[in-house]
């Protein structure tokens, strides 16, 4: 419990004592909020002329005090009409409301949290108005909100580790307008697990369609960031990732996902078929070694290859990259044989943004994203489970390029 100076516990016995009620309680503090911003304003156009008001020391200063302006300001007390002293030179520049502020910086702090937490700009109007009682415009909660868009840019721009022991790529849909038409636009993410075994967003970017140009210019850019190696990258069948990776990070192995590999083979399978076939792949990705998965493999195909000739096509395509996880212990295979870190992600993602059925541009979803990523991030406090067993069994694998130090 915080305890009151006497100073602080007079004031209340007084502001306490003139209500009754607590509408009444909060109608004083309103008026006693308006009263000490326009006591901080006479006292910043005080420090303005360098003298006190009726001083003598005035006299033939070449400026005074030229009466008052009212402005109303929009705050956590609701509207106030509070008076602006004036100078007469006209060169008297507030900072506590500055000229062409119309609000207080904790309102602003208020749309910027609600707006983090998934609330629709309609929401965030409603919840203003009934309980500040201010009404604020959609267009200026816009404004508001357009404030965070060098902050984002900074952050996609940052400086990162030199090295990342594995990263997760994938893509989360949100619907833009673009030509009076809503159209499907992939955010995608990549998350990073650093060397300390914790998780970071190294960065989004925004496309309608997925080429190795693209990724190309996504690698290059993490590359121009300060990343120099990537050991291991998990990934759906991202199109064009695989070449763009391997001219940029060449050493990078991949790992495609092997949940997605297996959704998408059973996307055609007949219903009767479904539950025999999802145990026979089991048996493929669940094996001790490469040589049993391409055994248990090889005996999928003597049973299911004519009547889903797909299948095995896809996952033979596929295999060099479906099977680099065959080769490291348990406890890095749980790891990286799926894209699960970045899902989760993009479920606590897909939290803040639900409310939200359309965006009018893409800023619009970069701001909203960015925002859920502070609010998202401020959990990533501790390393991944068994993340010192897991560091231990890379160094095995990858003891030199390992002894790369962090970026500071």
């Amino acid at each position: 419990m915080t305890r009151l100076s006497e100073t602080e516990r007079t004031l209340v016995n007084q502001i306490v004592g003139e209500c009754t009620t607590p509408s009444e309680l909060t109608s004083k503090l309103k008026s006693l909020f308006s009263g000490a911003l326009e006591q901080l304003l006479e006292a910043e156009l005080e420090e303005h002329l360098g003298y006190e008001k009726h001083s003598v020391v005035g006299n033939n200063s070449g400026n005074s005090r030229n009466g008052y302006g009212k402005k109303t300001i929009k705050s956590e007390w609701g509207e106030a009409e509070i008076a602006i002293p004036r100078d007469r030179n006209g060169t008297f520049e507030p900072q506590i409301i500055e000229k062409r502020q119309t609000r207080t910086d904790d309102i602003e702090t208020r749309v910027l949290a609600m707006y983090s937490k998934g609330m629709s700009t309609r929401d965030i109007e409603d919840h203003l108005r009934d309980i500040y009682g201010v009404d604020v415009s959609p267009g200026l909660i816009s404004r508001i909100t357009d404030k965070i868009m060098p902050a984002v840019a900074e952050w996609q721009s940052r400086p990162l580790d030199s090295v990342y022991p594995i990263v997760f790529l994938d893509g989360i849909v949100f619907k833009v307008r673009k030509d009076a038409k809503v159209i499907n636009k992939c955010l995608y993410s990549v998350l990073g697990i650093n060397m300390d075994g914790k998780k970071e967003i190294l960065g989004i970017w925004m496309s309608e369609n997925e080429s190795a140009s693209f990724w190309t210019t996504v690698c290059n850019e993490l590359k121009n960031r300060g990343v120099q190696d990537i050991l291991i990258a998990c990934r759906d069948n991202l199109s064009g990732f695989s070449t763009a990776i391997e001219t940029v990070f060449p050493k990078t192995e991949q790992q495609l996902c092997i949940i997605h590999q297996i959704r998408n083979s059973t996307k055609y399978v007949s219903y009767k078929d479904l539950k025999p076939i999802m145990v026979d792949l089991k048996a493929i990705y669940q094996a001790p070694s490469e040589e049993d998965a391409l055994y248990h493999m090889e005996e999928f195909r003597e049973k299911w290859g004519k009547k889903y000739p797909q299948i095995i096509k896809s996952w033979e395509e596929n295999w060099l990259e479906l099977s680099t996880y065959f080769k490291y212990p348990e406890e890095v295979r749980r790891l990286i044989y799926t894209t699960n870190a970045v899902e989760g992600f993009h479920r606590m993602l897909r939290k803040y943004t639900k409310t939200k059925t359309s965006y009018p541009t893409d800023d619009a979803v970069r701001k909203s994203v960015y925002l859920s990523i502070q609010e998202i991030s401020r959990k990533w406090t501790m390393p991944i489970q068994n993340w010192g067993i897991i560091m231990g069994q890379l160094m095995i694998f990858f003891d030199d390029r390992l002894q790369t130090k962090k970026v500071s």
